[in-house]
């Protein structure tokens, strides 16, 4: 394998391929970690260590939720390998994966099976519909270079990070634990976290 050297604007030799090495291995990193812990949530799914049960608040479920994004902060804060990664990632490729969350709409579907109580399937269902939507159209707005593309990602993110607080939210207070203000009065089938 060849190096190609040129210089950086700091003046010193680098090789022209070390960042495409780093970001191809970070991305085989990462995808390898993401395996990972979708295989561990699967299982811990599967054997019922999500469904607090009655009487009892869902800490597996909290735990699941908050330990990614505490990994990531802190790998992000002492990884400068790691930053620029991030920072290098592609915001089109980031926005356009929005797209998926179009899938939610079947909580409504499960709403009108009475698979799922209203209060949960309209906030989850109607949130991911609206995220998934806006997302194509802040994706056109990036392509074709809108002045205010940045503002809209902005807007698009926080949207989504406030669909999921409410999905979840709603989740845990329509569920069986002892969270479950809003839980129905004939228990419905389990997704997997608060039987």
């Amino acid at each position: 394998m060849s190096t190609a050297i040129d210089t950086a604007p700091s003046g010193r030799q680098r090789s022209s391929i070390d960042p495409l090495h780093e970001s191809a291995g970070m991305a085989t990193l990462l995808a390898l970690i993401g395996a990972i812990w979708l295989l561990a949530i699967v299982v811990a799914g599967a054997a019922g260590v999500f469904e607090a049960g009655r009487g009892r608040p869902p800490l597996a479920l909290l735990a699941a939720l908050v330990v990614p994004p505490a990994i990531f902060l802190l790998a992000y804060r002492v990884s400068t390998e790691f930053r620029r990664f991030v920072l290098g990632l592609d915001l089109r490729l980031l926005t356009a994966v929005q797209i998926w969350r179009v899938l939610g709409g079947t909580f409504l579907f499960l709403y009108a099976f009475n698979l799922r109580p209203a209060l949960f399937a309209f906030s989850a269902g109607l949130g991911d519909l609206a995220v998934g939507v806006a997302a194509v159209f802040v994706l056109l707005a990036m392509i074709d270079g809108h002045p205010n593309w940045r503002r809209r990602v902005l807007l698009l993110n926080l949207g989504g990070l406030l669909d999921f607080a409410g999905a979840v939210a709603t989740g845990v207070l329509t569920s069986n634990s002892s969270l479950g203000f809003f839980a129905p009065a004939t228990p419905m089938p389990s997704m997997g976290c608060c039987r």
